[in-house]
């Protein structure tokens, strides 16, 4: 387990304070909820994505949510990673030439270890590896932050639902403490995201995607948060998911991908979304602080 001090996480959380629509006075408080920036794949314009350097990134910026990638190696590991492939941000094209298309899946952890997951963001970060999940929640746990936690590709990884969370139980991640404030699981499957739910009944979920208004009580049957690119949603859709009641029986949430300007962090927050998705969350928070959100 790696321990380091952690920069104060106060500012996480910034207020939004209006809404589009008139509001009875039931919905005015709901109109006052804060906005949640997490720092996507880590502080991932800071410091290489997906990697303990990008968690730590977020640390020291003040950010209390991380978000981040699971995938699973040819010998069953799991480890982050964003893309299917390791050639975007690993070495492996020069230290493993002729098995390309490189996917994570083609190579054991032992492999992925020699690897080195830095050096293409900056030479300061030559020699940053790509983390295996176990890893990753010991320095989310010694920054005591929060974690967004994606199924990535799990149709390429059959039964990476239950192996994740085993992993997220050996690592003190499902007791009722982190279950109820700490972690959301999300994918762009909706079968996967049904399945963790059926799983752990418990832990609360987010699908990635912008369903239809009619689909989303479909949806609201496992999924506490309808997670949407910020480009395909305006202040009716938002407001149209908060009508909704998720499986825990509290108003689905909206969490937005991936705002790295002030002007549409500003227009996202005034559309009533729950959180924004960040790879510059320091720019996010800056702005909505700037306008009394």
């Amino acid at each position: 387990m790696r321990f380091r001090s952690v920069a104060t996480v106060a500012g996480v959380l910034v207020g939004l304070t209006a809404s589009l629509f008139p509001v009875s006075s039931a919905q005015a408080a709901d109109a006052h909820r804060t906005v949640v920036t997490v720092a996507h794949r880590g502080a991932s314009a800071y410091a290489p994505e997906n990697t303990l350097a990008a968690v730590d990134a977020a640390a020291d910026l003040g950010f209390a949510w991380v978000e981040n990638d699971v995938q699973r190696t040819k010998d069953g590991e799991l480890v982050i990673l964003h893309d299917t492939s390791l050639a975007r941000t690993t070495n492996v094209e020069q230290v493993f030439p002729g098995r390309a298309p490189w996917n994570v899946a083609d190579f054991t952890l032992a492999e992925i270890e020699k690897l080195d997951a830095g050096s293409w963001f900056g030479p300061k970060f030559t020699g940053e590896r790509v983390p295996t999940l176990e890893d990753y929640m010991d320095t989310v746990e010694d920054n005591d932050q929060n974690l967004l936690l994606e199924i990535k590709s799990p149709e390429l990884y059959p039964g990476i639902e239950r192996q994740i969370l085993k992993e997220l139980r050996e690592d003190g991640w499902l007791d009722r403490d982190h279950v109820k404030r700490r972690l959301v699981v999300q994918s762009f499957s909706a079968d996967s995201v049904k399945k963790v739910h059926s799983l752990r009944p418990d832990i609360k979920t987010g699908f990635l995607g912008t369903p239809a208004v009619a689909e989303l009580p479909k949806y609201a049957a496992f999924a506490d948060q309808i997670n949407p690119q910020y480009k395909s949603i305006d202040a009716g859709y938002v407001a149209s998911v908060h009508k909704v009641k998720g499986p825990h029986g509290r108003p689905l949430e909206v969490f937005t991908w991936t705002i790295d300007d002030a002007a549409n962090a500003v227009k996202a927050a005034g559309q009533g979304v729950n959180g924004i998705i960040s790879n510059k969350p320091d720019v996010v928070r800056d702005a909505l602080k700037k306008t009394g959100r």
